[in-house]
């Protein structure tokens, strides 16, 4: 089985925009690019999961998730780095009045779309780490039985708009940013 990094996109490979509903919002954070291609070198499939309600919102097409998401993969590609894979959430249990308007078990934190790539991308969660810059990242990563990193940039965790649930645990790792979450994943996995 594979062991696998799962991150974030916004806020914590992408500049945090609040919604993306232009290309040209699109911004890899400093060092990210960098960062994913020594996780590949070191054997990691890197995969991103993220929530993208906006399309349930109807603030953008789902379309533009999939635009967006080739877009990142040459930005990526240009600084030698690559996902092995791109899962997203398109839902919201309450916003919108599409039929993106639903309680699903793909939106973080629920497990939906790990268990996904667990499945198709033959991953051992237990060799894997969740990083992300919300608690519900955190969360995900407990649930599905990771490591998981809490990194401070985009909703870092003092954000009064990212407040941890009670029922959450203190996270393995708190990082800077993803430079040094692989900093510290790399060290982990050599103990």
């Amino acid at each position: 089985m594979n062991k696998a990094v799962f991150l974030d996109r916004d806020g914590t490979v992408t500049e945090e925009v609040g919604y993306l509903s232009d290309l040209t919002m699109l911004r890899l954070l400093p060092d990210a690019g960098a960062a994913i291609k020594k996780l590949n070198q070191a054997g990691f499939k890197v995969i991103i999961v993220t929530n993208q309600s906006g399309v349930a919102r109807g603030l953008f097409p789902e379309s533009l998730v999939h635009e967006a998401h080739a877009r990142l993969a040459q930005m990526l590609e240009k600084e030698g780095a690559r996902l092995d894979g791109v899962y997203y959430c398109p839902h919201h249990p309450k916003a919108g009045n599409l039929h993106y308007t639903m309680a699903c078990d793909c939106r973080k934190p629920g497990t939906g779309l790990v268990d996904r790539a667990v499945k198709e991308l033959d991953i051992d969660p237990i060799l894997s780490f969740m990083v992300g810059d919300k608690w519900s990242d955190v969360e995900l990563g407990q649930r599905a039985g990771m490591k998981s990193v809490l990194v401070r940039t985009g909703f870092a965790p003092d954000d009064s708009g990212n407040m941890r649930p009670e029922h959450v645990k203190d996270p393995d790792f708190t990082a800077r940013d993803l430079s040094e979450t692989v900093e510290l994943i790399l060290k982990d996995v050599h103990r």
